[in-house]
């Protein structure tokens, strides 16, 4: 089971600081999880500017130009934050039983190590 999913809320942990024009310390959620290279690209972090080559659509409306959008970032540079002190913290996973229509299954929950809340 992953620490981190889509939609988590993350802060970043590693890099240069927001006052030398870096990231580490901002907060955002998990846009996408790619799994096969250990990255995950989050909302507001890790803008990259990239040059698209200018055509035309079926209306004949120009597309390209300089755009801006999120690149991935290493899964080890970002924390989980916990819901509760909005501070970043490890994650651990327990094991239930739930029992459901007569039949009893073990499920993994996460929590957050700092608080112990459920995420």
């Amino acid at each position: 089971m992953a620490n981190i999913k889509k939609g988590d809320l993350v802060q970043v942990i590693s890099g240069s600081s927001q006052a030398r024009g870096g990231d580490r310390g901002k907060q955002g959620k998990v846009i996408e999880v790619l799994k096969a290279e250990d990255r995950v690209v989050v909302e507001g972090v890790n803008f990259v500017t990239k040059h698209v080559r200018v055509g035309q659509t079926q209306r004949g409306t120009k597309t390209g130009g300089i755009e801006t959008h999120e690149a991935p970032i290493h899964v080890s540079n970002v924390q989980l934050v916990d819901p509760k002190s909005k501070k970043p913290t490890r994650v651990g996973f327990r094991e239930e039983t739930v029992t459901k229509d007569g039949v009893s299954k073990t499920v993994r929950i996460r929590y957050a190590k700092k608080s112990g809340e459920d995420l």
